[in-house]
């Protein structure tokens, strides 16, 4: 039972857990004022899917509440026509949710809470990374760093350049294919959402566990390389957030079956790394050895 009532009734399938998150993106802080209506409907839920994506969960249904400055028609129509895009492609159906005016005559707020299914045991947790698992990351880092610097007017890019990272930006795509499939192979997940460095310790915190990774094996866009900015370029990759990716470790006997996933899921996944017995130590080296200094996420307060 949808919306209609007060409440929504849900049953999860035969043998199935629910898997259950909450985002909320607020202006100013998780987008921009101003920001395209469409493209903010599909990353607020998004974003919401990506965190089902990192526990090997399979979306099912969501609600949604809005604070707005005014009931605008034609905001909440492109809006709604971004979220229900994406819900239809991810096999999502809105079960609820509210909608009031913001005490903010200017703020939008978005709360979001998603809720998939998994196998019972499957779920893909942050505790179970082992001294000398593989580090690996999916598609590229960094970029949508960039397209907020791009926005702020801190870079000035080419009009294809500028597409590619503003596309990232605002419209992540969540690796739900790829969480499944890691179900039984991966040891432990996250997705990036805060950036690279702050969320795989994450999974160092919660594993009693350390790492050393790569900086060169960090996987970026070709446009850093224009930039010539080192800086800026490790800044955005290793600290940059908002790109949910999925940042995973596996035992480095099942590299082949890893591997495999590139071919049969046609995205790219790098081994960037491997997990240690330091516990809570991050360890990021460039080509020479030379350890990078300490790089922290997104601090949602700061």
């Amino acid at each position: 039972l949808g919306v209609g009532d007060d409440c929504a009734l849900i049953a999860p399938s035969p043998g199935m857990d629910l898997a259950v998150s909450t985002d909320m993106l607020a202006e100013g802080i998780h987008f921009l004022a101003g920001a395209d209506a469409r493209r903010l409907g599909h990353k607020s839920l998004a974003v919401n899917i990506s965190d089902l994506a990192a526990m090997g969960a399979s979306p099912r249904w969501a609600t949604l509440a809005l604070a707005l400055p005014s009931a605008d028609e034609a905001w909440l129509s492109e809006f709604s026509a971004g979220f229900f895009a994406l819900a239809d492609r991810s096999g999502v159906e809105l079960i609820g949710g509210d909608t009031t005016r913001s005490s903010n005559s200017a703020s939008i707020t978005i709360c979001i809470t998603i809720l998939g299914e998994v196998p019972p045991g499957a779920a893909l947790l942050r505790s179970g990374a082992k001294p000398g698992d593989d580090i690996w990351v999916s598609g590229e880092l960094g970029s949508a760093a960039l397209g907020l610097a791009q926005r702020l007017g801190r870079v000035t890019l080419s009009h294809q350049d500028a597409d590619h990272v503003t596309r990232r930006l605002e419209l992540p795509d969540a690796r739900v294919e790829l969480g499944v499939r890691l179900r039984g192979l991966a040891t432990s997940a996250i997705d990036v959402s805060d950036g690279f460095a702050g969320d795989l310790m994450h999974i160092l915190e919660r594993s009693g566990a350390g790492a050393l990774v790569r900086y060169e094996s960090l996987p970026r866009c070709a446009v850093f390389a224009k930039l010539g900015d080192a800086g800026l370029e490790q800044r955005c990759v290793v600290s940059g957030g908002d790109d949910y990716e999925l940042v995973f470790t596996a035992n480095a006997a099942r590299r082949g079956e890893v591997e495999r996933l590139v071919r049969e899921l046609a995205l790219p996944l790098a081994c960037v790394g491997r997990v240690t017995a330091e516990e809570g130590k991050l360890q990021i080296v460039d080509a020479a050895g030379r350890v990078l200094p300490a790089a922290g996420g997104f601090d949602h307060f700061k």
